[in-house]
């Protein structure tokens, strides 16, 4: 199973995000939606898991602040800080978060840390925009930062 990860958005998906995410079986979105367009447009491509990130009002304040999934036999936590993933029990096999705006792919004690920085505002500007792919299959995961 592919599944597009995206984060920080702000209210805005560019075009090069949907290119990214064209095909994906889930979209898993790690907060700081924006607008509730962005989660329409995402919600066109594939079904849309979403937490709220601190910026997150509105609409975007619906969201829960935290999720838990199991997909093809991966434990996957989901939030916007990362602060919110710290000393879980039991600890899942991947932290999807965002926040930082910066991407991360780095494997700690058996835990996956990924953000797939932002689509919209990256930090440091010079990163480029980027969203992120998990192939989750038999309980195997991989990741990718695509950038944009």
């Amino acid at each position: 199973m592919r599944i597009g990860i995206i984060a920080d958005t702000h209210g805005v998906l560019p075009a090069g995000a949907r290119h990214a995410l064209a095909g994906v079986s889930l979209i898993l979105h790690a907060g700081d939606i924006g607008s509730p367009a962005v989660m329409t447009e995402l919600g066109a491509l594939a079904r849309v898991v979403a937490v709220r990130g601190n910026t997150d009002v509105g609409a975007g304040a619906q969201e829960p602040l935290t999720q838990r999934l199991l997909l093809e036999g991966v434990d996957i936590f989901l939030c916007h800080d990362p602060s919110l993933a710290v000393n879980l029990t039991p600890p899942p096999r991947v932290i999807v978060h965002g926040h930082t705006h910066q991407p991360k792919n780095l494997e700690i004690a058996g835990i996956l840390w990924f953000n797939p920085g932002s689509a919209t505002r990256p930090r440091p500007a010079q990163l480029g925009a980027t969203v992120g792919i998990l192939t989750v299959e038999r309980g195997m995961v991989q990741a990718e930062i695509v950038s944009l």
